[in-house]
């Protein structure tokens, strides 16, 4: 069979994208799947359905071919032995985007997702090879739409455009329409004769038709949002996915936390719309918003970061002393999280304009992408704003538009607007910088949209009023924290977090921070356990940079306070009487009778026995020597180790509060067996911290000896 050609621009990396793995890169995999067999004409994959994750061929071929909701079929490419199935999708269980049928007799090894994420992170050669074929592939289903819905509506309408920049923000292929084009399009129209306000039609991959449906909707029909009850308590859940809280999860999950992300509309935040950001540190030539927030977005599903897109969080609820926190999303759904990262950012301001609304999506537009440049063809376009994504846009536009006026209030562009961008705006032909010049009224009707704009120049009070059908808004920023009105974190005068040292005293004067024993971190709010980031935060400076240094910074701060919680915990749990202690049997040890304490970071015990831990039994294991530092309580005796625990992998051996999560998710992703035993005198308990299964009452295995065997004491680091 010849292979159908691919995009221009993709042919050249075909053996890139179908890659050819050898004997021992199929070795290699073997631990992280299960062989299967399909016979002749057999469904391996369907698009729009749940997909069991990647197959990696070792005997028959395997035909893939794309399919839309109308019904058409177009071969992919056919692939056979030492070849792989699967794109980025099946790195979260999401639907296939693609048909994929046996030809012959066909034997695969089928890795499901979690067992795929840990593969990529355990073969670090072999997932790059892995890692860039899934990638590549998904950009060829952009290119063509493949798998992906199809948008029926008039180009310019505003449901079509809201739901064309979901589709493309969350890099989800699709394809659009006209039917004033004839086709198919207006047999569909004929068909099910909608009303102007049921536009777009939406034909879903399974057939299903959807009348102008809200994001969530379409979000659900393709298995993009995750269905039911979030049942899992997550270390860290992170409002928003702009650059810092893409940033927090990437960095929070490489290093064994759970991670939940939570955005509204879509992954990249402002900064996913930017058009390209040529000061990015590492990109000499630039980079568009999309590509660099896709990029983070592909690399947190790596480690496991489980996203909800788009899922709006409507409150956050403050529990108990030792209890989780809620955030309530406004479809009624609860996330129970030991940390919170406010990553929620900012958004543009809405000017005063009586009537703004009415051309909100219908001429009026925040953002500058693809779809909205496709409407300004040779058109005249307004800009209003004077920062960098306002330059951004306008230079992006002015590929498209026959001119952009660019109107700011202030008499200067270089206070707000980096050099470079300055200079740009000043060298295009086409671009026309308007100073202290702001809009007054828009006009236009219902059916036409937008049709003009009227402006006036603050010095002289002269106003003008010119024929424009498309006006883009960057000015200012209001934050996006309104779901966090009375819950207890402390905003500024202009509703940023307030964070750190400028809480000041008042906001901390509580149980919650007493039971803490502990001040704020820098990143963290006036409540225990909440953080903020970004363009959220109070006194943040607001570039793409900035937001992903501190999204990474704020993780070690959220181990301190995961850290700091368990310790209080356990200060605050039932201790059996002094009397009943051990004495030390060591200078530099001193033990401590048990008290039911839960596994660290208060990890909740389930009954059932895991497969992971079913094999601590015939664990053999040596004697005990400190790899880490302790706990505060620790370090509170001097240096003395209290609560000791022993990784069943490796042997590591640290506080119960060195963040045993991380040590044993990392093992968890290169060998399936995240387990941590508990070695303090009085416990007898081994904890597997991806099932949250606890094993009690273990056999002393040979070879265990009491963790006596210290060469020196423990010291602050």
């Amino acid at each position: 069979m010849i292979p159908p050609p691919l995009p221009p621009n993709l042919e050249s990396r075909r053996s890139q994208m179908f890659p050819v793995l050898d004997a021992r890169d199929h070795e290699r995999m073997q631990r992280f799947g299960e062989v299967r067999h399909f016979r002749d004409g057999e469904c391996l994959a369907a698009a729009g359905q749940p997909s069991p994750g990647m197959f990696v061929l070792s005997q028959g071929r395997v035909a893939l071919s794309r399919r839309d909701g109308l019904g058409h079929s177009i071969p992919i490419v056919e692939e056979g032995p030492g070849q792989f199935l699967g794109e980025v999708a099946q790195l979260s269980g999401r639907p296939s985007l693609v048909d994929a049928h046996a030809v012959g007799e066909v034997e695969a090894l089928v890795i499901p997702p979690h067992r795929l994420r840990a593969l990529l992170v355990a073969e670090a050669d072999l997932g790059e090879r892995i890692m860039r074929a899934l990638i590549l592939r998904r950009v060829g289903l952009l290119e063509t739409g493949a798998g992906g819905p199809v948008l029926v509506g008039p180009p310019e309408g505003a449901g079509r455009v809201r739901l064309e920049g979901f589709l493309s923000r969350n890099g989800h292929p699709y394809l659009a329409l006209d039917p004033a084009q004839g086709g198919e399009a207006a047999s569909l129209l004929e068909r099910y004769s909608p009303r102007a306000e049921e536009l777009p039609l939406v034909v879903c991959p399974d057939g299903s038709v959807l009348k102008n449906p809200l994001e969530s909707t379409l979000a659900r029909a393709l298995g993009l949002l995750p269905e039911g009850a979030f049942e899992t308590r997550y270390d860290v859940t992170v409002v928003g996915a702009g650059p810092a809280g893409l940033s927090t999860a990437v960095y929070a999950a490489s290093e064994g936390l759970r991670v939940l992300v939570l955005d509204q509309r879509a992954f990249g935040g402002q900064a996913g719309a930017s058009s390209r950001i040529e000061n990015y540190l590492g990109f000499p030539t630039g980079i568009t918003g999309q590509a660099l927030t896709a990029r983070a977005y592909v690399q947190a599903q790596k480690f496991g970061v489980e996203m909800a897109i788009p899922a709006e969080v409507a409150s956050l609820r403050c529990a108990a002393s030792g209890e989780p926190l809620a955030l309530e999303l406004t479809d009624g759904r609860r996330v129970r999280t030991r940390t919170v990262v406010v990553a929620s950012g900012a958004r543009y301001r809405r000017p005063a304009l009586a009537n703004l609304g009415q051309f909100e999506g219908r001429g009026v537009f925040y953002w500058a992408s693809p779809i909205e440049a496709r409407m300004c063809d040779g058109e005249e376009v307004v800009l209003v704003g004077g920062g960098n994504s306002a330059g951004q846009a306008a230079v992006f536009l002015a590929g498209h538009a026959r001119r952009v006026r660019v109107l700011v209030r202030g008499r200067e562009l270089a206070a707000s607007m980096s050099s470079y961008l300055v200079e740009r705006l000043a060298a295009s032909p086409r671009i026309e910088l308007v100073m202290e010049t702001e809009v007054v009224a828009l006009a236009g009707s219902d059916e036409r949209g937008l049709r003009s704009v009227r402006w006036r120049h603050q010095p002289s009070g002269r106003e003008e009023e010119h024929d424009v059908r498309h006006l883009f808004l960057f000015i200012g920023a209001d934050p996006a924290t309104e779901w966090l009105a009375g819950c207890g974190v402390a905003l500024d005068a202009k509703g940023f977090v307030r964070t750190g040292a400028a809480l000041g005293e008042e906001p901390l004067q509580t149980e919650a921070w007493e039971a803490t024993g502990r001040a704020p971190f820098t990143f963290e709010t006036s409540l225990p356990g909440v953080f903020a980031i970004g363009d959220a935060r109070s006194d943040s400076v607001k570039r793409v940079g900035t937001a992903i240094g501190e999204g990474s910074a704020v993780v070690a701060q959220l181990h301190a306070c995961l850290t700091s919680a368990a310790a209080a915990e356990r200060r605050g749990a039932e201790r059996p009487p002094r009397a009943l202690r051990q004495a030390p049997s060591h200078p530099h040890v001193r033990h401590q009778g048990a008290s039911g304490r839960m596994p660290p970071h208060g990890a909740r015990a389930m009954k059932k026995v895991c497969p992971h831990l079913e094999v601590t039994e015939h664990h053999r294991t040596a004697p005990i020597h400190p790899s880490g530092h302790g706990c505060m309580e620790c370090l509170k005796d001097g240096g003395d180790w209290v609560h000791l625990r022993m990784c069943l992998t490796c042997g590591h051996v640290g506080c119960c509060d060195d963040s045993p999560s991380r040590h044993a998710t990392r093992h968890f992703h290169a060998s399936s067996h995240p387990v941590i035993k508990s070695f303090e005198p009085g416990e007898d308990w081994a904890w597997c911290f991806v099932d949250e299964q606890l094993l009690e009452r273990i056999p002393t295995f040979p070879g265990e000896s009491p963790p006596v065997h210290y060469s020196a004491p423990m010291s602050a680091p």
